[in-house]
């Protein structure tokens, strides 16, 4: 899909609150943090916040799939990338050539993999054996298969290398008691697995990680050796606001989401507005067009939320259409006015978040920034 640069709907990114997320942090911490930036940075765009991160030579990134680590190493990104899905066994020998890390979640991957980089003159191929601690997506949930993988490669190691050992965990962002509860349950089941494994047979300990942004926010006695700070790093609370930031990490939103008024007029009372005629005017209304719709990642359930137009609330009316929607507005507002989505209105200095347009349409932050289409242009601000 093509971006519409000749449409004044954008998406501005904050590099210098990205930056100022990471670095918090980190330093918090004390601890290497990756930054994780599958999905295209939840979209925010992965090749420019790579490059601002690695300017800084942040520890390394993650992503969800190889050819999203590919396309950073051909952009010349060169820090540490570590694929946290699984990939085909037959490109091992590739990911170990552009010296990507890779998940390994059974033996039998291994055993694949191994054939393809046996006969290869690639550098070893780094690999992070991935624990089901309680997610229930992909790991070894089964010790004895935990320790023949550490085996094999240290048997292999002319080819192989552990270079981590991690797990997810799935309620670290809820408050509420049976979620808590399940975090201690996942915390213990991966310390005891950790604990049972021979590591001292392999020539080098592999790093542990466990840590994602809610576990390190909430749970920062649960850090080990190094962090993998996703929502976080966008200036996102994972809880979408059902728990409080701890207030030593005052993180900042990095994405802003603006249009303009294309279009203004005056209906009269009795007229129905959009498909389906679901909203008629009451009286004399005035009603703005919107260049944005669901095409562009609005949600299409957005009607009734409020957007910020010269420092007025406005709410969306009628159905969100493919491409535009309309707002009801309190007067004969100019159009080109700036209409604010998601970030500060310049004239009130009213913020509108993304968490709380995510609640509205009873969604999460992550799917509305992920929704958000290549139509929309993405500015940088540096």
């Amino acid at each position: 899909m093509i971006s519409a640069y000749h449409r004044p709907t954008r998406i501005t990114v904050s590099l210098p609150n990205i930056l100022h997320n990471y670095q918090l942090l980190k330093g918090l911490r004390q601890r290497p943090v990756f930054a994780v930036i599958k999905a295209d940075a939840y979209g925010h765009g992965s090749l420019p916040i790579a490059k601002a991160l690695e300017a800084i030579e942040a520890d390394g990134f993650c992503v969800a799939v190889s050819d999203e680590a590919l396309e950073l190493r051909q952009a010349g990104i060169t820090s540490r990338i570590l694929v946290l899905g699984l990939t085909d066994p037959q490109d091992a020998c590739l990911h170990a050539q552009k010296n990507i890390d890779l998940t390994v979640s059974s033996l039998d991957w291994l055993k694949k993999a191994y054939d393809f980089l046996k006969n290869s003159s690639s550098l070893p191929l780094n690999v992070h054996l991935k624990i089901d601690s309680g997610m229930g997506r992909i790991g070894v949930r089964d010790t004895k298969e935990a320790q023949a993988i550490i085996d094999y490669i240290k048997d292999h190691q002319d080819h192989l290398t552990l270079a981590g050992i991690f797990t997810h965990y799935a309620t670290a962002d809820s408050s509420q008691a049976n979620c808590k509860n399940y975090v201690e349950n996942q915390s213990q089941f991966f310390k005891e697995k950790i604990d049972a494994l021979h590591l001292e047979v392999l020539a080098h300990r592999p790093i542990i990680h466990q840590s994602n942004t809610a576990l390190s926010f909430w749970y920062p006695e649960k850090t080990l050796d190094a962090i993998r700070l996703g929502i976080g790093l966008y200036g996102c609370n994972p809880s979408d606001g059902e728990v409080t930031l701890p207030s030593d990490l005052p993180i900042l939103p990095a994405l802003s989401l603006t249009t303009t008024l294309s279009y203004v007029k005056q209906l009269p009372a009795g007229q129905s507005i959009s498909y389906g005629a679901t909203y008629t005017t009451e009286k004399d209304e005035w009603i703005g067009t919107l260049p944005i719709g669901y095409a562009d990642g609005l949600p299409r359930s957005s009607t009734g939320y409020q957007v910020l137009i010269d420092g007025h609330l406005c709410p969306i009316v009628g159905r969100v259409c493919m491409d535009q929607c309309m707002v009801r507005l309190p007067y004969a507002m100019p159009t080109g006015a700036l209409v604010t989505i998601i970030g500060t209105d310049p004239i009130s200095g009213q913020s509108l978040s993304a968490e709380s347009l995510a609640q509205y349409n009873h969604t999460i932050s992550y799917e509305l920034f992920c929704g958000f289409s290549p139509r929309i242009p993405r500015h940088y601000l540096n």
